[in-house]
């Protein structure tokens, strides 16, 4: 069976939790094959491909420090083996660049570790991993890198984790010319403040907080996993295949 008669297989970093672990599942719905990546929590990433799995579709977890660039050569041999044993492929098709973490600080009181950190994830990260898996995606394939909409609006305490993302902005674009000759598209999906627990679960959690986001949204209400995972699920496939190089925000509506 060829590549193309294959379902398609995405690796989602990050997806044992989250907008992560939405986006697989999503995915496995649209009938795709995925591999998601966990740093810690072995546990979760099990039950993501449980889930996966009983859809009749095929799931594998692989452990990963996306924060740890002298780790991705043995990383890709991992994926390049399981991507052998679980799913007979050589390669895959879509990468969503989706792990991350936030710290929050004011500028005055932003750290040169706190800094570093997110410069490791959220731009080193996403660059020199994209750099080392570039011989294991297909061409044709598509890469989706989560921005955030705190490139376009801006609350204090998000100049760092901000900074990052815009920079992955710029980076989506130089990928799509670049990559355009094997026909892969890239793109930046930024989502808007959603209901989870990241950035310790405030926008899920602290009612002042998500009043406030619902006040300032233009459909009224804070956003779910729901509505970002479906979304990213549905820019791989062949219905947005001539979106390229775009900052997709998928906010609501926020700050308008």
């Amino acid at each position: 069976m060829t590549s193309a008669q294959s379902p398609k297989i995405t690796l989602v970093t990050g997806g044992s939790r989250g907008l992560g672990r939405n986006t697989a599942l999503a995915i496995a719905r649209k009938g795709g094959d995925v591999v998601i990546t966990y740093q810690s929590r072995a546990d979760a990433a099990q039950e993501v491909v449980a889930e996966i799995t009983a859809m009749g579709r095929k799931a594998v977890a692989l452990k990963l420090d996306t924060g740890a660039v002298a780790g991705f050569v043995d990383f890709a041999a991992a994926l390049k083996a399981a991507l052998r044993e679980t799913f007979g492929r050589e390669s895959f098709d879509n990468l969503v660049n989706n792990a991350g973490h936030g710290d929050f600080t004011p500028l005055g009181g932003t750290t040169e570790a706190t800094f570093d950190r997110l410069v490791n994830v959220h731009l080193k990260g996403v660059f020199f991993l994209t750099q080392a898996l570039l011989p294991l995606i297909a061409d044709g394939g598509r890469i989706v890198n989560l921005s955030s909409g705190l490139t376009r609006f801006c609350y204090p305490g998000y100049s760092a984790y901000a900074a990052m993302k815009g920079a992955v902005e710029v980076l989506t674009r130089y990928l799509a010319k670049e990559l355009g000759p094997r026909g892969i598209a890239v793109n930046t999906v930024a989502p808007g403040a959603i209901a989870t627990d990241f950035g310790g679960g405030a926008v899920r959690d602290n009612a002042e907080i998500s009043q406030h986001v619902a006040g300032v949204t233009a459909l009224g209400r804070v956003g779910v996993p729901d509505d970002i995972g479906p979304m990213i699920a549905s820019l791989l496939g062949e219905d947005n295949r001539w979106v390229n190089a775009q900052r997709i925000e998928v906010s609501g509506g926020q700050g308008l």
